[in-house]
């Protein structure tokens, strides 16, 4: 077994990646109407503050916020990646462990998680976050890529539309 261990910092601020098991699939684009309402569900019961998000087809980056005093990211996206695959028919391929562990076979197990440390490494990652569709070739310009906060940040006046 790993002795992979996360950082856990109440109330801290956190970049996460998180990806689709299939990384050909479209599901997430395609489903995101039900991935946005997993995400309110989600943080009507488990509160956190959306720094920064941005839904490719296989995969997502976000910049979250929690409340002082709380640490449990990893409850919350047990609850979104839960609540999302039960909402899905059971299309996907399953290998025996997940069979047997009941499980669905739509996400990759682990996320990447990353605590910010400071004013730069925030603006890094919000960046890196609203540039994702651009790097990897879905759109040229941001604003033509309808799921990301990045349109939010443009009405808030952080960044120019163009």
């Amino acid at each position: 077994m790993s002795d992979y261990r996360r950082a856990r910092v109440p109330g801290a601020c956190y970049f996460f990646t998180v990806n689709l098991r299939d990384r050909s699939s479209d599901l997430l684009v395609r489903e995101i109407d039900l991935l946005r309402a997993t995400v309110r569900a989600t943080r009507q019961r488990h509160p956190f503050h959306i720094d920064a998000w941005v839904v490719l087809p296989e995969h997502m980056h976000c910049l979250w916020t929690l409340p002082e005093g709380d640490a449990n990211f990893a409850l919350r996206w047990k609850v979104i990646k839960f609540a999302f695959a039960k909402r899905l028919p059971k299309s996907e391929s399953l290998n025996t462990i997940q069979r047997r562990r009941g499980e669905r076979g739509i996400w990759q197990r682990r996320y990447w998680e990353h605590l910010i440390r400071d004013d730069l490494d925030y603006q890094q990652h919000i960046d890196y976050i609203h540039r994702n569709p651009i790097k990897h070739g879905h759109v040229q310009r941001l604003l033509d890529w309808p799921y990301s906060s990045f349109h939010r940040a443009v009405r808030q006046g952080l960044y120019p539309a163009d």
